[in-house]
């Protein structure tokens, strides 16, 4: 008689746990955090002098400059800072290291040189074929006619 009570019981939950589950749910959660943000930085600039390049001070600033060379070239305040490649840079000597500096670190004064005095101007890179394939930076129908 237990056997016979027993399978009733199974064959009523059979029957009704389908629809009194009806509102479960269940669910896993694994705690896996997201994959960290790749930042690509530009190379440090190609700035190699084996002495101490002539500064001219930026008219109106505290800022100098040093028209003699190929790149951007500041100096401020006893640290040496770069433009180049769309990223700040910043040595402490004349021919580096450079590191990478957030434009927000950069002194205002730094950046408020006005961009006669660069030698690449921010955005300028792009147009001048630099640090890019050609067509890059082109818009598309200036590409394909070879103008950019």
């Amino acid at each position: 008689m237990i056997p016979v009570l027993a399978f009733t019981v199974v064959l009523a939950l059979a029957v009704v746990s389908p629809v009194a589950a009806d509102n479960v749910s269940i669910g896993v959660n694994i705690g896996v955090p997201a994959p960290p943000r790749v930042v690509v930085m530009p190379p440090p600039p190609p700035v190699v002098l084996a002495a101490p390049p002539k500064l001219v001070v930026v008219p109106g600033s505290p800022v100098f400059y040093a028209p003699g060379i190929s790149v951007n070239f500041f100096a401020y305040s006893g640290r040496y800072y770069s433009f180049h490649e769309g990223a700040w840079f910043i040595a402490t000597t004349h021919g580096g290291p450079w590191a990478t500096i957030a434009p927000g670190r950069v002194p205002q004064p730094v950046l408020a040189v006005p961009v006669a005095y660069y030698k690449i101007p921010p955005g300028h890179a792009k147009k001048m074929g630099r640090g890019e394939a050609p067509g890059r930076g082109c818009p598309p129908g200036l590409a394909k006619q070879g103008r950019c």
